[in-house]
């Protein structure tokens, strides 16, 4: 569901002059372009309960893991400016095509990774090959059907990218717990290949006009490098303490140079990767803004309640998907009714409901404990399903409002890169801080086990009894420390994150409520 917003960038290039598809070649496109949509977005959830598994298979910490999810955020962040280029250079359905064939050799890849080192290398491919399917696939479904209908092909086009995310979690959990983790990235093969060759035997001869553009190179390269170097950063951080490290400033000093340098060529060369003037406008970069932290928050989530789950609560990866998988319930249900009356209602009001049901989300889940029961841990999910779907809609409405048509292209492309490292950025900080918190709460609750301690001496007591030597009985206890620890660094990072979901509320209202060309279609577009 996430993902359904980076549709807009190639909305521009629908073929006006293609007469819509009739019966039978209508249907079988709009599922194999569903299919491959399905494919794409599937893979951004799939692996967040198959972290342990993967850390675990190939002898890394599960912070070193989380890696998988941010290589694949990162590089697909990158690809998301270069769609509409790429879209004018080789045409739309030779680019849907080529990007599925390659996201399949891809996924093939990452499942034979001998090494983490290798994975993450081929997710960053996968990610930056996924690039374009998602916009291309909704142009290409809109050209199918007459105007009349782009209701309801953007209805059902929103449904794969809103029960992908449910799917996720369950496909992948039950994968890794009945076959082995190398699958989840398997399964993109059969689907993949039926859903090119459906699109090429239906779409070939709907090729759209190709010419030759300028691509800023150099604009490009910038963003390679500065993105590549703060991600690096932030993945990195802890193994290498910081900036205790030489390898840690060095990053630093070229994330900020090479940012300071993109600014400086965006800002002054003829055909930018990236329009930056946008950000002259206050409802762009307040709603963008607000979108990117909140996804970040939201991503970084995400990932960090099946760790706990898996690592620190004896749950197997099929059970953290199914606490993680309601999610998208209610926000299917929710979507269609937002996407429709966005228009008539003031979307600031319902992005800042959004950010409350988040905070009360988040905030409930601050007081989990290690006694608390499924449903308990559940319940939670499923109402956050209701924030999702109050979320991206309006949240895109007001980005892209006022804007002429001419610039939603670029202005979607912005705002979804935005969005997509602000992922990845969150998966790093939240993970990072949760170790470190652990360690801060392990030091405290460690200085309290001691002799004098009745509820230290009532568990050395329990655990004698129980036959387990001294050795053992202390190493129960630093087990029993640990859960306690990594379930308070949980509760602090919930709480701190519904704090600043609370916080965002005002950059919402810093937005005018104007509306215009670009909000209509965003609504249409995030629905």
């Amino acid at each position: 569901m996430a993902r359904a917003t980076a549709a807009a960038p190639a909305a521009s290039a629908l073929p006006a002059q293609l007469p819509p598809l009739e019966g039978s070649a209508r249907v079988w496109g709009t599922i194999a372009l569903s299919a491959a949509t399905f494919m794409n977005v599937l893979d951004t959830s799939i692996a967040n309960v198959s972290l342990p598994a993967i850390s675990g298979d190939l002898g890394v910490s599960s912070t070193q893991g989380t890696w998988v999810i941010t290589s694949f955020a990162v590089a697909n962040a990158i690809a998301v400016p270069l769609t509409g280029w790429l879209t004018q250079r080789f045409g739309q359905v030779r680019l849907f095509l080529t990007s599925v064939l390659l996201f399949i050799i891809s996924s093939w890849l990452c499942g034979l990774a001998p090494n983490m080192t290798m994975l993450i290398a081929f997710r960053a491919l996968q990610g930056f090959v996924a690039g374009p399917m998602i916009p291309l696939s909704q142009t290409l479904l809109l050209s199918s059907y007459p105007r009349a209908k782009a209701g309801l092909a953007m209805a059902m086009w929103s449904i794969t990218t809103l029960v992908a995310p449910v799917m996720g979690p369950l496909l992948g959990g039950w994968i890794t717990d009945n076959i082995s983790w190398p699958w989840i990235f398997y399964i993109n093969i059969p689907v993949g290949l039926i859903a090119a060759a459906i699109t090429w035997t239906i779409y070939r001869k709907r090729e759209s006009t190709t010419r030759k553009v300028p691509i800023d190179a150099v604009g490009l390269g910038l963003l390679v490098l500065w993105v590549g170097a703060m991600q690096l950063m932030l993945d990195k951080g802890k193994e290498l303490d910081w900036f205790h490290s030489p390898t840690i400033i060095t990053m630093a000093v070229v994330a900020v140079v090479g940012f300071a340098f993109f600014l400086i060529w965006e800002l002054t060369d003829k055909h930018p990767v990236v329009d930056l003037s946008l950000f002259t406008r206050r409802n762009f970069w307040s709603g963008a803004l607000a979108t990117a932290i909140g996804y970040g928050l939201f991503f970084g989530n995400v990932v960090i309640l099946p760790l706990w789950l898996q690592q620190f609560m004896g749950y197997t990866a099929t059970q953290a998907g199914m606490i993680m998988a309601p999610v998208g319930l209610l926000a299917i249900v929710f979507s269609p009714i937002v996407g429709l009356t966005v228009a008539k209602i003031d979307p600031r009001r319902y992005a800042t409901f959004s950010f409350l049901i988040f905070a009360l989300v988040l905030w409930m889940r601050s007081n989990f404990n290690t006694q608390a029961d499924f449903a308990t841990i559940m319940i939670p999910t499923l109402i956050q399903g209701v924030a999702m779907a109050f979320f991206f809609i309006p949240l895109v409405t007001i980005t892209l409002s006022g804007l002429p048509q001419e610039r939603i292209a670029a202005a979607s492309g912005l705002s979804n890169f935005a969005r997509i490292t602000a992922g990845a950025i969150g998966t790093s900080v939240a993970t990072t801080l949760w170790e470190n918190r652990a360690a801060l709460h392990h030091a405290q609750l460690a200085e309290s086990i001691n002799a004098g301690n009745p509820a230290f001496n009532s568990t050395m007591s329990g655990l004698n009894a129980s036959g387990l030597g001294p050795d053992q009985v202390l190493g129960q206890i630093n087990r029993i420390v640990d859960q306690q620890s990594f379930m308070l660094a949980s509760n602090d990072i919930f709480y701190a994150s519904a704090v600043l979901f609370l916080l965002l509320i005002p950059f919402v209202w810093l937005s005018k409520p104007t509306r215009g060309p670009g909000a209509a279609d965003a609504a249409a577009g995030a629905h």
